[in-house]
């Protein structure tokens, strides 16, 4: 693709196609699907009278540098103020349901007027809904941090969203700050900083002024006087058991990094537009609970042209969207022999196979202690592990389903490691690429890098107390 776009073509992106009666539901002349029932289509995005900075031709050799969220982040990104780049709302939602931009961009600069403009009417968090970010459309601006943190909450079980809290939460205090926020989002740059791909340093420095519109050394976060500053989000592991003034050096670290940063509709849609508001449990809930359900809801509509259920065969397509199955054409073939009459599966019943999802590592885990792991499964036994795992009933026609897709050996049995690995790949989306730059949900995103920081600052603990 990158060879594509130097070429001064754009690629076109694989057509997510499959249905065998979606042609027919289809009118004649039809161009986007329309909506299902209750439900909101992605909006066209308008069009701008837009001042145009550099187009991403002139910086495709960053490319060579950046990381595979890097990229994807860079491909779809439309905004640049000052230097960082952003996405709209709109642009995020294309990043995580198609394999390309809908058409080539550029990156439109925005002035700071044009940015106060969106900001203003960005809406609080109380009004949000599960078609906020379609709503808003281009009229916002998400970070590159805030990209990481929006891919991490669509892989989070709902029985996860109170840890995911209280990470935010560093002073216990059951409310979130602007503070709290921006310093764990810190944590995420570092985090990703230290697996970035070696090469031209002065090429890495312009891709981080890109991404974060700052640059620090990859040795050091932040520093202060010569003195390293103490992340935040050591505070949540440590705050029970340690001392009370590092909390000084914590708001401090707070203060440096949100001098350095523009607002974001997401800091001001969680934070009001003075950041002084705090962000309480259930409004968290809310919105991720939204996020997961509007992006379920879009790539339902791509497939259900204005239905109120898809085929089975476009279900076998969207699972195995973002996989390494490298040939498809044996599970579909499956669905089409071993279904030979489409009843559709319904919304309700995709987003509850997703859901299940989110907690495919409680399922492993259950399949082990049913002894299921090393030989294939029944219907009944699968269900009774999604069960056990989440709490969640699959429809036997649902689970049905399932079984046709991956039986492949038509023995009416699953193999589980092989579905397994495949719905790992689906559920992050395509950057489960190798064990160390894949995306492994929210657990290792923070709580993995976190520990590894306590460590760290364990070790720095130790040795002012034998100095002092």
């Amino acid at each position: 693709r990158l060879c594509e776009r130097r070429a001064g073509r754009q690629p076109e992106p694989p057509r997510p196609r499959g249905a065998r009666a979606a042609a027919e539901r289809r009118p004649a002349g039809a161009g986007e699907p329309g909506p299902a029932q209750g439900l909101l289509p992605i909006p066209v995005a308008a069009a701008a009278k837009e001042t145009i900075t550099e187009s991403r031709s002139d910086f495709e050799d960053l490319d060579l540098y950046a990381t595979s969220r890097e990229q994807r982040f860079r491909i779809f990104a439309s905004l640049e103020f000052e230097g960082q780049l952003y996405m709209t709302p709109y642009d995020f939602i294309q990043s995580v349901t198609s394999d390309a931009p809908k058409r080539a961009k550029k990156w439109r600069s925005l002035s700071k007027q044009e940015l106060n403009q969106i900001l203003i009417e960005t809406p609080p968090v109380w009004k949000g809904s599960s078609k906020l970010f379609r709503n808003l459309r281009e009229k916002g601006l998400i970070s590159y941090t805030e990209y990481l943190f929006l891919l991490c909450i669509l892989t989070k079980p709902h029985a996860g969203f109170k840890i995911a809290f209280n990470m935010f939460d560093t002073d216990g205090n059951e409310m979130v700050d602007k503070k709290e926020f921006l310093v764990l989002q810190e944590i995420f740059r570092k985090k990703n900083e230290k697996r970035e791909r070696k090469g031209d340093e002065e090429k890495r420095t312009m891709l981080r002024l890109q991404l974060y519109g700052y640059h620090t050394s990859t040795n050091s976060v932040l520093k202060t006087d010569g003195k390293d500053l103490v992340p935040r989000s050591y505070w949540d592991t440590l705050r029970r058991s340690t001392s009370q003034a590092l909390f000084s050096d914590l708001a401090e670290r707070a203060d440096d990094i949100s001098s350095l940063l523009s607002d974001t509709t997401l800091l001001v849609h969680f934070f009001g537009k003075k950041g002084k508001a705090e962000l309480n449990f259930d409004d968290f809930y809310r919105f991720m609970d939204n996020l997961q359900t509007e992006v379920l809801e879009i790539e339902f509509l791509s497939y259900s042209n204005g239905m109120n259920t898809i085929s089975e065969e476009d279900f076998a397509h969207i699972l195995l969207r973002y996989t390494n199955v490298e040939n498809t054409s044996s599970y579909l073939e499956n669905v089409r022999c071993r279904i030979p009459e489409e009843k559709g599966i319904t919304f309700d019943e995709f987003r509850s196979f997703f859901q299940f999802l989110n907690n495919l590592e409680d399922f492993a885990i259950a399949m082990q202690m049913y002894n299921f792991a090393n030989r294939s499964i029944g219907q009944d036994e699968f269900k009774r592990a999604v069960y056990v795992a989440t709490g969640l009933k699959l429809s036997a026609h649902l689970v049905n389903t399932v079984f046709k897709i991956f039986d492949v050996d038509r023995d009416d049995q699953l193999s589980y490691k092989e579905f397994i690995g495949i719905m790992k790949d689906r559920l992050n989306r395509g950057f489960r690429e190798t064990p160390k730059y894949g995306l492994k949900g929210y657990y290792v995103c923070v709580t993995t890098v976190t520990s590894k920081h306590l460590r760290e600052l364990w070790k720095q603990f130790r040795s002012r107390d034998m100095l002092g």
